[in-house]
């Protein structure tokens, strides 16, 4: 009873600062869309109803309570090209500490091709060029407080830029996982993300020069301050459970339900069909019921070969349905260790 009593507290605490907060922001008016961008083909090929099935160094990014149940080393590495030449990489590593609990770190990378400086007057370019992206380093930390009830935590530092300006800003993830030991295993899991300060970009582009003077000979630099812009904030509560579970076979279902502070709310679903924990099969639905979505059908595969005793090498692939834009395809590998 205890154990369930500290869980309702937890959600109720999420759901009462991210309903407080949405109401307060309209669609598309937060910062570092980066922290939005869905890591790992073993997730999204589920449709990205992970928050629950989490165990394994994804959990950095979905829920960072899953990390608890990493029993030794974890590598990740995941690249994808996403549409209109956005790049998207993702890197984590993660260790157990025995009874102090799991760490890690992870970099998220967003990056795009450079692009020509147009203007007024040179609406051919000017022969500059300019780019833009993102950078979010995190630390992980996460440990059972009971046999089946994980709390983990993200502390993450992003940077935006474009051309010559940038904006800092940092952040804290806190994620909880409940394991109730029906149905094979049932798992209730919650996730606040990107609870931190607002961004504002400032640098040399938004300083401007004009005369000044009786004469119009004196120059005069003006500095313009652009707009504080919150987080992405997102809720996440999630449940699933291994709908068959033997020496062979294993099936397991997962839905999430999404709460962001810049967007509708949505759902996803997923399945996930593992053989002899080698060879696995995935399909899922990504964004049910968000208003003007262009995301959907998911579908993924993955194989863990173990190399030797001590490694074990995970291989995994998805395809994701971005209805008008490009159809996206996402890779990663991964080392056990």
């Amino acid at each position: 009873m205890k154990k369930i009593n500290i869980i309702q507290v937890l959600i109720t605490t999420f759901i009462f600062v991210s309903i407080t907060s949405a109401q307060t922001l309209k669609t598309g008016t937060t910062a570092a869309q980066v922290l939005k961008f869905n890591v790992g083909p073993r997730a999204i090929g589920m449709g990205g109803a992970y928050t629950s099935v989490s165990n394994d160094i994804l959990s950095t990014y979905w829920n960072p309570a899953g990390t608890a149940s990493i029993n030794s080393n974890e590598v990740f590495f995941n690249h994808t090209d996403l549409y209109l030449d956005i790049k998207h990489d993702y890197s984590a590593f993660a260790t157990n500490l025995s009874d102090l609990g799991t760490v890690g770190l992870f970099v998220s990378v967003l990056s795009m091709d450079e692009m020509e400086v147009r203007t007024i007057e040179q609406p051919e370019g000017t022969g500059e060029f300019f780019d833009a992206g993102a950078l979010v380093i995190g630390v992980n930390y996460s440990r059972y407080l009971t046999e089946n009830f994980s709390i983990g935590f993200n502390f993450k530092y992003i940077n935006e830029s474009i051309w010559h300006m940038s904006a800092n800003g940092f952040a804290i993830d806190i994620g909880t996982l409940y394991k109730i030991p029906i149905l094979n295993e049932f798992r209730i899991a919650a996730s606040i993300s990107n609870f931190g300060t607002k961004m504002q970009l400032s640098g040399r582009d938004v300083t401007k020069t004009f005369p000044s003077g009786s004469t119009g000979r004196d120059i005069l630099n003006v500095n313009f301050e652009l707009d504080h812009f919150d987080l992405p904030l997102l809720f996440r509560f999630g449940v699933s459970a291994d709908l068959i579970k033997d020496e062979n076979s294993r099936l397991t279902a997962g839905i999430d339900a999404v709460h962001p502070n810049d967007h509708s709310e949505y759902i996803n679903s997923g399945l996930e069909y593992s053989w002899n924990e080698i060879v696995f099969i995935r399909g899922g639905y990504n964004s049910l019921f968000e208003t003007d979505s262009e995301k959907g059908l998911t579908l993924g595969f993955g194989l863990n070969y173990r190399l030797i005793d001590a490694i074990k090498i995970k291989l995994d692939y998805a395809f994701q349905d971005f209805g008008r834009l490009t159809n996206v395809h996402y890779f990663s590998f991964g080392i056990t260790f």
